[in-house]
């Protein structure tokens, strides 16, 4: 699938905190029916096995929905998978072997910090840039911030498509309005809400007026 900046607008990324006796995959489904226009699959404790069924599944359904589906840190599991794509962190495997691994047919999306992260992930061949995080987030209490006006500088620096994330909500999101960037990317926002297509739906709505 084919990576268009409107795909960034609502880009949620999964968290099985939340799931209070529903499975990944109704979550999600709220999700796109709400509005989600990209899904990352992140897990971190599980084993691959498990964790390459559930991909194979959410593959199957964000494609009903014509979404982008990639995988969090794992080149792996992207490709046994059939995912759209994977998302790097600094920590990951560079995005010079991933694309090797992955072709040039599929999505690279990279975590960014700093304008220096972001310059190099462009020129390497990220497709997308994850930039953050710009609020406290209460899925990574050690994240460093990143304010407004470091936000706008990467965005001027990139031609790539660019979201935000980090503790972003409906509540805060049009503090970062204005800053170039092109949707936000949310965790808890989305599947810590009771109800989740309508949490979607609200962030879609205000994510489209950034």
């Amino acid at each position: 699938m084919k990576l268009d900046k409107k795909n960034m607008q609502l880009y949620v990324v999964t968290d099985r905190s939340w799931l209070k006796g529903e499975t990944l995959y109704e979550q999600v489904e709220k999700a796109l029916k709400g509005g989600a226009s990209f899904v990352q699959l992140r897990e971190k404790d599980r084993n691959k096995e498990s964790i390459l069924a559930e991909a194979r599944q959410l593959k199957g359904l964000c494609e009903k929905y014509q979404v982008p589906f990639v995988i969090n840190d794992s080149v792996e599991i992207a490709i046994e998978a059939d995912a759209d794509g994977v998302h790097l962190g600094q920590e990951d495997m560079g995005i010079l072997e991933a694309r090797k691994k992955l072709g040039n047919d599929k999505i690279i999306g990279a975590t960014a910090k700093t304008i220096e992260q972001a310059v190099r992930a462009q020129e390497q061949g990220a497709d997308y840039l994850g930039v953050g995080a710009v609020f406290a987030s209460p899925t990574k209490t050690n994240a460093i911030r990143i304010s407004k006006e470091q936000l706008r500088e990467i965005c001027e620096k990139v031609s790539i498509p660019v979201v935000a994330i980090g503790g972003i909500t409906a509540d805060n999101m049009m503090e970062i309005k204005g800053s170039g960037i092109d949707g936000v990317a949310v965790v808890s926002a989305v599947f810590a809400s009771d109800d989740i297509e309508q949490a979607a739906r609200d962030l879609k709505e205000k994510a489209a007026h950034l």
